[in-house]
């Protein structure tokens, strides 16, 4: 397996039956990172909350949540692919971070807790031993997967705080997208709120969840030239992850149930919602669009 496919300039070929085109193609591989060794991190804000109002962790309690989770994939037809555990790497549970997936392979990521760099190795060593195609690999700083959405065909985005993701990694991304002919916003944000799939997440073709008291207004208005409609979510539940979903396409969407706001609002725009309490482990810093990757979803057509 050839580390790196991108071709200088565009034109990579797809990496089939691997790849991405959007956020919300129906999920058929998912890459979820083990739980073996899962605590809480301090280093971010949901989980210094939850320790600042008493809360503490149950590691037996996120372990039945997680198994829970991975029965929804499984019951929803998804074949569901685990990182190999690594004892150091306490935060590896949060897959999304590592890589991201793309049209034309994944791109290893780099990432910016100490105790969490080393989580690049294992995830590196999962596609060459599957010989899934490897885009490339960010080397102009640290970002991380939970910043990147790929929202349909030919339009990405990436968030940057100046922690986790700083401007000059984002920038090497962009450009690589717009070799390829994709539009590529980047948006700055206060580090408060960590990534960006803590501030939005896509919940099927032309429907976000967002939060609009948290994103800047221009955002909000740039989603909407490119006709996503949003559902408004509150900050409260915003530092519950509330818009860490995942679609599973075919109008399905996977949500925390502490988002109870957004699981009726999006029965009511006739989804199916699967909703498991993933509490424990979202008190650490993570929700279930943090932990999982896709790795194939079905082409969608553009909408543009």
């Amino acid at each position: 397996m050839t580390l790196g496919t991108r071709v200088p300039g565009g034109g990579t070929p797809r990496a089939k039956p691997w790849g991405i085109d959007s956020e919300y193609g129906v999920l058929r591989d998912v890459l979820v990172g083990p739980i073996d060794h899962f605590t809480w991190q301090p280093g971010n804000a949901v989980a210094l909350r939850a320790e600042r109002v008493g809360l503490r962790f149950d590691f037996d309690v996120a372990r039945r949540q997680y198994a829970q989770m991975l029965d929804v994939y499984r019951q929803a037809g998804v074949r569901v692919h685990i990182l190999p555990a690594e004892p150091q790497l306490p935060y590896q549970i949060f897959a999304r971070d590592s890589s991201v997936m793309t049209p034309w392979g994944a791109i290893i990521m780099q990432l910016e807790k100490v105790y969490r760099r080393g989580e690049y190795a294992g995830c590196l060593r999962f596609y060459l031993d599957r010989q899934i195609p490897i885009y490339d690999l960010v080397t102009a700083g640290n970002v991380e997967g939970g910043d990147f959405m790929v929202l349909e065909p030919g339009l990405a985005v990436c968030g940057y705080s100046g922690e986790r993701s700083v401007a000059p990694a984002v920038r090497q991304l962009r450009g690589w997208f717009e070799a390829e002919g994709w539009e590529f916003r980047h948006y700055a944000f206060d580090p408060h709120f960590l990534h960006l799939d803590v501030q939005m997440g896509m919940l099927e073709e032309g429907l976000a969840v967002c939060c609009v008291e948290a994103v800047e207004p221009e955002f909000v208005a740039w989603l909407r030239e490119r006709r996503i409609r949003v559902i408004p979510i509150s900050y409260g539940d915003v530092m519950q992850l509330g818009t860490n979903v995942v679609a599973l396409g075919g109008g399905r969407v996977l949500v925390p149930s502490s988002s109870k706001a957004l699981v009726a609002a999006c029965r009511a725009e006739g989804l199916t919602v699967y909703d498991p309490d993933v509490s424990m482990i979202a008190n650490g810093g993570g929700a279930v669009h943090c932990m999982c990757q896709p790795l194939a979803r079905d082409p969608v057509k553009a909408r543009r």
